[in-house]
């Protein structure tokens, strides 16, 4: 099929009122070619036109793929996929940018959201699941997109793998994982942070599903990936505003609704506003062992990062420094290797002076055992003697 082809079929189709069926697309095909065709030709025609329609057109076999975590695509030429082999450029091309420009346009409106000249940028939740996961779309058009529509694709998939799991994967050792668990026993409330697609959510979820099973857990999200194994989580998921600006369900409103919810964990997927002001103000007033994950590249940059959100809900800096030392007590570092591995880097405590609050290591995976080790045993129930902080774990 030639392009003139494919674009007058488009058109026709666009302009019908019958339903969009294999057939009505096999009648338009013949139509405008103005002959009968072979299986083998409308069979092809099927396929592209239902890119053009259906789903994310050529992009639905890298999102299918489990490995995947994001797409993006720079050009009609340039589509490439990240994942555990890492960032890498695929076989798959579009015909020319005004295919890009459709399917960004086509997704937003799937998304229920507007991107034209007036709005050329745009950032959604496509409807429902993929195979593998939510996707979320951020697109932006031409003059703001210098070189061509840009277009970004994150799969966002449950979290549902548990600690042996992990364990195996090589997150982290035997010893880790059972140093882990007292974590969530003994009810200190954490945070996981890291970069984005280190591990954060997944190390959150194998978590939680060792919490007991008499306990009611509350997980707040911006997005569905928390699939604890556990029998009684409830998840409450933001909403965005409509296409009106109307309906919107902040993170916030979610933490304060969850309060009245008979929560004993309160969990909120990821901090990334005001609604740390809440949560903190929750791990304060009674509920014991909550967590949540955070954006920080490592332990030391925790404090200032929930200063600059606690900020956007009027929180000052004394003021957070002194609900933080109160409300939370572990930080779990995840990094990602550049091989693509997910690890657990750190492990923290919040350390309180008279006039600030910082973070100490007290393990490190290469390293074992740091000079806050002691710091954490404490809160674990098992003081013990400083050790050496050059001291390596038995392996």
């Amino acid at each position: 099929m030639t392009a003139d082809l494919v674009e007058r079929v488009r058109r026709r189709l666009a302009v019908g009122r019958a339903e969009l069926t294999p057939a009505a697309v096999a009648e338009a095909v013949r139509e405008e070619a103005g002959g009968v065709l072979g299986d083998a030709e409308v069979l092809s025609a099927l396929t592209l036109l239902r890119q053009e329609f259906v789903g994310a057109g050529p992009l639905d076999p890298l999102l299918a793929d489990p490995d995947t975590t994001d797409v993006l695509v720079t050009g009609p030429t340039e589509v490439w996929a990240d994942g555990a082999q890492g960032l890498r450029r695929t076989a798959i091309t579009f015909p020319d940018e005004a295919a890009v420009r459709r399917l960004a346009q086509r997704l937003a409106v799937a998304a229920g959201r507007r991107l034209d000249e007036a709005v050329p940028h745009v950032d959604g939740w496509l409807p429902g699941s993929g195979p593998s996961g939510r996707i979320r779309l951020h697109a932006v058009l031409p003059p703001i997109a210098a070189s061509g529509t840009c277009l970004s694709l994150r799969v966002l998939r449950p979290a549902v793998h548990d600690l042996d799991e992990l364990q195996a994967r090589g997150t982290f050792d035997a010893p880790t994982a059972a140093l882990l668990r007292d974590i969530v026993h003994t009810r200190l409330a954490f945070l996981v942070v890291g970069g984005t697609g280190s591990g954060k959510t997944t190390l959150l979820a194998a978590l939680l599903g060792c919490v007991p099973h008499t306990e009611r857990v509350l997980c707040v999200e911006d997005a569905g990936e928390l699939q604890p194994n556990h029998p009684q989580v409830i998840r409450l998921i933001a909403r965005p505003a409509n296409i009106e600006g109307a309906g919107e369900v902040p993170v916030r409103e979610l933490v304060r609704q969850a309060l009245r919810m008979r929560p004993d964990r309160i969990v909120v997927g990821e901090v990334r506003g005001a609604e740390v002001c809440d949560l903190l103000a929750t791990l304060n007033t009674g509920h014991d062992g909550g967590a949540g994950t955070l954006h920080a590249n490592s332990p030391t940059e925790v404090p200032a990062r929930l200063e600059a959100l606690a900020a956007l809900g009027g929180l000052n800096r004394a003021a957070l420094h002194s609900q933080l030392a109160a409300a939370v007590q572990v930080v779990l570092h995840m990094r990602r290797a550049p091989d693509g591995a997910r690890r657990l880097a750190e492990i923290a405590v919040f350390h309180r002076t008279a006039t600030t609050l910082t973070v100490r290591t007290a393990w490190h995976h290469e390293h074992g055992r740091q000079q806050a080790w002691p710091a954490l045993r404490s809160l674990l129930g098992h003081p013990e003697r400083p050790v050496d902080p050059t001291r390596r774990p038995t392996r």
